[in-house]
């Protein structure tokens, strides 16, 4: 499914920043959420391949990955662009364009409703500027790391960003 498209709007739509123009935005109804109460949205890390190859080596603990943070039906990420503008943007979950889906990881739950996501997204957006994007030092993984763990006050597996980890 994807996101509907107004304006030419595709999959990927930035997260703008309230002081900028106003982007639509809409909530995608997860199953998953039913399970927990009021007040205890799931959070969930959404891992994805970069290469093929990460199918031979993943299971060593080693791989090149990007990765999502999925709240409320929404999954926010972070990606390079020439702009000091934020890098922030969000898809729907899973379905991030350009990479291979792996696997979505339960990360805690959060107690912020949608619009409180939102407002935290919007926050934490602006100290995410995609002219800032580094592989080795604040990447994609390097985001949802920050991000889960304000949230859930837990931080994402290792073997996530351990080629980052590597190279520092």
């Amino acid at each position: 499914m994807k996101l509907a498209s107004k304006k030419g709007w595709s999959s990927i739509v930035p997260l703008r920043l309230r002081r900028k123009s106003a982007t639509q935005f809409c909530f995608l109804p997860k199953s998953k959420t039913v399970k927990f109460g009021p007040g205890s949205t799931p959070v969930y890390l959404n891992v994805y391949d970069l290469t093929p190859v990460n199918g031979y080596v993943y299971w060593a603990g080693l791989g090149i990955f990007h990765s999502g943070v999925e709240v409320h039906g929404v999954e926010y990420a972070f990606g390079a662009h020439d702009y000091a503008s934020s890098g922030v943007f969000e898809v729907e979950p899973q379905q991030c364009p350009g990479f291979k889906f792996r696997k979505s990881i339960f990360m805690g739950t959060t107690s912020l409703d949608p619009v409180q996501v939102r407002q935290f997204m919007e926050h934490q957006a602006s100290s995410y500027n995609g002219d800032t994007y580094n592989l080795i030092s604040k990447n994609c993984n390097h985001f949802c790391n920050d991000i889960c763990y304000q949230l859930t006050g837990k931080l994402i597996p290792k073997w996530v960003n351990r080629l980052a980890n590597i190279g520092e």
